[in-house]
């Protein structure tokens, strides 16, 4: 487990008065808190507490959440931005109430569950680090793996990613061979995704980090270099398309029968 100095981490925050006093959790996420940050990464920080904060500079970022938003604070430490979300202990429990297996077996839309920003602070929990309240966090932790979540989003993806199998599909039986080129692109995307997301490796959110979340699980059947080539197009022929579809096609339909929902 990757170490952390909260006291190095939290005086940039306190400094600024940026700490509420009742915070009940602080904690890193995105790339810094998987090491995969570089020079000119942001940091950011999630707050959670049960009252708004105020201040006389925040910004508001609209949220389908009661209050419907979430207000953040921005600032600098050299060259490295910091951007801190606030969070209320309450639109956490609405986000957890909308992964419930009740809502999952209702037969609610998948695609339709979560805004991006939810779904992405719910996977957020799994790797982050925690600065301050981890009996929260550890607590929310157990909540994430006992709830819908990852059958939600595993659903999510496989859809979106049948979806762009049949769309090339048909672009290719019309001869719309860039269009077919596209559409399986965007197919393996969300299948890589979704097996993936079958492993408890979320953040489909962000698709830059894709190489490091397949890297950071293993798969039977498709190798991180096969995955590559695919993603890179290395076996691309832009005078003959079709095998290079249908083998991206192929291996998005393997996925689809090997993952499973729930």
């Amino acid at each position: 487990m990757q170490h952390v100095d909260t006291a190095t981490w939290l005086q940039p925050l306190r400094e600024r008065g940026l700490v509420p006093e009742g915070c009940l959790a602080a904690f890193v996420v995105g790339s810094a808190a998987r090491g995969w940050h570089n020079e000119r990464s942001d940091f950011d920080i999630y707050i959670v507490s049960s009252d708004e904060w105020e201040s006389t500079g925040y910004g508001t970022i609209a949220m389908p959440l009661n209050p419907p938003r979430v207000r953040t604070e921005m600032f600098y430490t050299g060259d490295r931005k910091w951007e801190v979300t606030y969070w209320l202990k309450e639109q956490f429990e609405q986000m957890f109430a909308k992964v419930s297996w009740g809502e999952y077996n209702r037969g609610v839309v998948s695609a339709r569950v979560l805004a991006p920003r939810e779904e992405l602070a719910l996977s957020r929990l799994q790797n982050c680090l925690v600065l301050l309240g981890q009996e929260w966090i550890d607590a929310s932790r157990r909540r994430l793996s006992e709830s819908a979540f990852r059958s939600f989003v595993v659903a999510r993806s496989l859809g979106a990613a049948d979806d762009c199998v049949e769309d090339a599909l048909g672009q290719m039986d019309a001869g719309n061979l860039e269009s077919a080129t596209l559409s399986a692109r965007a197919a393996l995307g969300f299948a890589v995704d979704a097996l993936l997301e079958g492993q408890g490796e979320y953040g489909s959110q962000l698709p830059k980090w894709r190489p490091n979340r397949f890297r950071a699980v293993s798969s039977e059947f498709l190798s991180f270099e096969d995955y590559w080539a695919l993603e890179t197009m290395r076996g691309y022929d832009p005078d003959d398309p079709r095998p290079w579809i249908n083998d991206v096609l192929t291996i998005c339909q393997e996925i689809a029968m090997r993952v499973e929902t729930s």
